[in-house]
C-alpha cells in the first residue's frame, strides 16, 4: 500500500506543478514576462533547494519525456508549415540549420574550453548542446507578445527552428560517441549523417502517406482523429529511431506533408497538437527546474554566463550574417534573426544525453545549458517585441480573429462548413463582399435556421455558415472582423497607371477600354482584390482584369488602397497612339486619383 500511496502522491504533485505553471502564466502575461521562464521558476521553487523540497534526479525520465515532447513540438511545427510560405526561404533556412549550427558550436567552443578548463571535444559538446534554437520557444513568445513578423522573416525562423534540431542532435550524439569510445573517423561520421538524413526522410514520407491514407479512408469515431494523428507521429518517431535514423527529422517532414494534404478533421488535429505541445513545454521546463542544483552551479556559473553571452552576442550573429550573406536579407532582418535565437527545450534534451550515458563532467553540460536557457529567456525573450519594432520587421498586429467554427462534411474532402458571427463593422456586412470560392449556405438568427434567401438581408448578430475549401478557410477571417480605418494613400505613389482602391471597375473599363462583368462593374478595385484573392492582400499581389493586370501597390487598413495597372505589352510597345478622348479620360482619372490621395 505504501508504494501505491507514493505513486498517488507523485501524480498529485506532478499535476499540481503543471497547474501552477498554467495559472502563473496569467501573471506573466500581465507583466510581459516570457512564459517559459515562469515554468522554469515553478520547477526550481518545487525542487530540492526550493521551498517545495522535492528531490528529483531521474535523468532517464527526463530523456524520455524530452524525446516525446520534442517529437510532438517538431511534428506540430511541420503540420502548420505551408509549402507556399517556405518555398522562397528554404535554402537560407537549411543553411542556417546546418552550417549555422556548426559555426555557432565552433565559435562557442573556445570560451567553454578555457572558461570551464575542459578539453576540445568536451568544449565542442558544450557548443553543440546550446547551438540550436527552439521553435516552440520562439513562436510562443512571438504570439504572447502580440507580434506579427514580416512573412520572409517569420518563415525563415520557422523552418530554421524546425530543421536545426535534428542536426544539433546528430552533432551532439557524434561528440558523445567520440568521448565514450575515444576515436572516430570522418568517413564514419559522413556515412552516419547520410543514413540519418536519408532514412529519416524516407520514413517521414512513408509515414505521412500512410497517415493521410488512414485519415481519409477509415471512418474513425468523431473525436479520435487528433489522438490518432498524435500517436502516429510518435510511431513514426519510434520507427525512425529504432532504424538508427533521425526520428526528429522524420516527424518534422511527416508533419509538413500531412499538413499540406487535404485530410479529415485537420483543424481539430491542429488544435489538439497545439495544446499537446503547450503541455510538453510546461513539463519540460518544470523538469529542468526540478533538476537544477543552485549549490552545485556556483562552481560553473561565471564561465556559463560567459558561454551564454558569447553565444548570443558573437556566435549566433556571426553565423547568421555569414550564412545569409548569399541571400537577399537586409541588415535589419539579419540582426533580428540573429537576436531571436532563443534556447529552450532542445538544450534541456541535449544536456540530458551526456548524463544518461554517464560521461565524465556530464553535470557541467547540464548546468551550462541551464544558465544559457535562463539568460536567453531573460535577455532575448523579454526584448523580442522591442527588437522587432526597432528593426522594423514587425507588421501592425491585426485584431483578434473572429470565432471561427469548422465542420467536416462526410463523403468528401473538397469543402467544409465554416461559420462566423456577423459583426457590425465587418467587411461582409458593410460591403457585402465574400470570396468567389466560398458559398453562403445557411444563417442562424434568434436560434432559427434560415437559408441565405430567407435571411436576406443578413444583419448584425447573425451566424453565417459558408462552404469553403479547408485550405482556404482561414482566409475568410478578414471578411468577418471589424474593418480598419483606411488611411489616405501617399500621393507620391499615384501617377501613370496608378489609381486609388476606391475607383470602380466601371471607371477602369471606361478609361482603358476593357470589358468587365456587369455584376462586377460596381465593385471598387479594393473589393475586387478582397473577393478574388485566396489570402489577405499584400503589396505585389496581382489579379487579371480582362486584358490588363491589377497590382497591389500599397496596403492600408488591411485593404488595397493604391492599385497599379500593368497594360498588355503590345499596347505599351507597338499599339497605335490612343485617341484624344481616351487620353483625356486617362489624364482626368490620374488627376482625380491624385486629388483623392492628397
Amino acid at each position: 500500500m505504501a508504494s501505491l500511496d507514493s505513486v498517488s502522491i507523485a501524480i498529485l504533485l506532478g499535476s499540481v506543478l503543471v497547474m501552477a505553471g498554467i495559472l502563473s502564466s496569467l501573471l506573466a502575461l500581465r507583466f510581459g514576462a516570457p512564459l517559459l521562464l515562469v515554468f522554469l521558476f515553478v520547477g526550481m521553487a518545487a525542487g530540492e533547494n526550493g521551498p517545495g523540497g522535492l528531490r528529483f534526479d531521474d535523468v532517464r525520465t527526463t530523456y524520455l519525456v524530452g524525446s516525446l515532447a520534442l517529437a510532438l513540438i517538431l511534428f506540430d511545427g511541420g503540420l502548420k508549415t505551408r509549402f507556399q510560405s517556405i518555398r522562397t526561404v528554404l535554402a537560407p533556412s537549411i543553411v542556417l540549420a546546418t552550417v549555422g549550427v556548426l559555426l555557432t558550436a565552433l565559435i562557442t567552443a573556445p570560451v567553454a574550453k578555457y572558461g570551464l578548463n575542459i578539453g576540445w571535444p568536451e568544449a565542442l559538446l558544450v557548443g553543440a548542446v546550446v547551438a540550436s534554437t527552439d521553435a516552440a520557444a520562439v513562436f510562443l513568445l512571438v504570439h504572447t507578445q502580440g507580434l506579427r513578423l514580416r512573412p520572409r522573416v517569420g518563415a525563415t525562423l520557422e523552418v530554421e527552428s524546425g530543421t536545426n534540431d535534428p542536426f544539433a542532435i546528430f552533432l551532439t550524439l557524434v561528440l558523445v560517441e567520440l568521448l565514450s569510445i575515444g576515436h572516430s573517423s570522418s568517413l564514419h561520421v559522413a556515412v552516419q549523417f547520410a543514413r540519418e538524413v536519408f532514412l529519416g526522410g524516407l520514413i517521414g514520407v512513408t509515414g505521412a502517406w500512410l497517415v493521410v491514407l488512414a485519415l481519409n479512408r477509415l471512418s474513425l469515431p468523431q473525436g479520435l482523429h487528433a489522438p490518432f494523428v498524435t500517436t502516429a507521429a510518435l510511431v513514426i518517431f519510434g520507427v525512425a529511431q529504432i532504424c538508427h535514423s533521425s526520428g526528429f527529422l522524420a516527424v518534422y517532414i511527416a508533419g509538413m506533408l500531412i499538413g499540406n494534404r487535404p485530410t479529415r478533421a485537420h483543424n481539430s488535429v491542429v488544435a489538439f497538437l497545439d495544446a499537446a505541445t503547450w503541455l510538453a513545454q510546461i513539463v519540460m521546463f518544470v523538469m529542468l527546474g526540478l533538476l537544477v542544483s543552485p549549490g552545485r552551479m556556483l562552481e560553473t556559473v561565471v564561465p556559463a554566463i560567459g558561454v551564454a553571452l558569447v553565444l548570443m552576442l558573437v556566435a549566433r550573429p556571426v553565423a547568421v550574417f555569414l550564412c545569409l550573406a548569399p541571400f537577399r536579407f537586409n541588415w535589419r532582418e539579419r540582426t533580428f534573426i540573429a537576436w531571436v535565437g532563443l534556447r529552450g527545450a532542445v538544450a534541456i534534451f541535449l544536456a540530458s544525453i551526456p548524463m544518461l550515458v554517464g560521461l565524465p563532467n556530464a553535470q557541467v553540460y547540464f548546468d551550462v545549458a541551464f544558465v544559457v536557457v535562463l539568460i536567453s529567456l531573460l535577455l532575448q525573450g523579454w526584448t523580442l517585441a522591442s527588437a522587432a519594432r526597432w528593426l522594423h520587421v514587425a507588421l501592425p498586429r491585426a485584431d483578434r480573429g473572429p470565432r471561427r467554427v469548422e465542420l467536416d462534411l462526410p463523403g468528401q474532402l473538397e469543402q467544409q462548413l465554416v461559420g462566423y458571427p456577423v459583426r457590425a463593422n465587418s467587411l461582409f456586412l458593410k460591403r457585402g463582399l465574400i470570396p468567389s470560392w466560398s458559398k453562403p449556405t445557411l444563417v442562424i438568427r434568434d436560434e432559427k435556421i434560415l437559408s441565405p434567401v430567407e435571411a436576406e438581408p443578413v444583419v448584425k448578430g447573425d451566424y453565417l455558415y459558408l462552404l469553403a475549401p479547408p485550405e482556404k478557410a482561414g482566409a475568410l477571417d478578414r471578411f468577418f472582423v471589424d474593418m480598419h480605418a483606411v488611411p489616405a494613400p501617399d500621393p507620391h505613389l499615384l501617377g501613370d497607371f496608378m489609381m486609388t482602391g476606391d475607383v470602380t471597375l466601371r471607371d477602369v473599363a471606361d478609361i482603358y477600354g476593357i470589358n468587365v462583368a456587369v455584376g462586377d462593374a460596381h465593385l471598387t478595385l479594393a473589393d475586387y482584390f478582397d473577393i478574388h484573392l485566396d489570402h489577405a492582400p499584400r503589396v505585389g499581389a496581382t489579379l487579371p482584369l480582362d486584358s490588363i493586370v491589377l497590382v497591389a501597390r500599397h496596403i492600408g487598413g488591411a485593404r488595397v488602397n493604391v492599385v497599379g495597372l500593368r497594360l498588355p505589352e503590345d499596347e505599351e510597345v507597338s499599339a497605335p497612339p490612343p485617341s484624344r478622348s481616351v487620353v483625356a479620360k486617362r489624364k482626368l482619372a490620374r488627376a482625380w486619383s491624385w486629388l483623392i490621395g492628397a
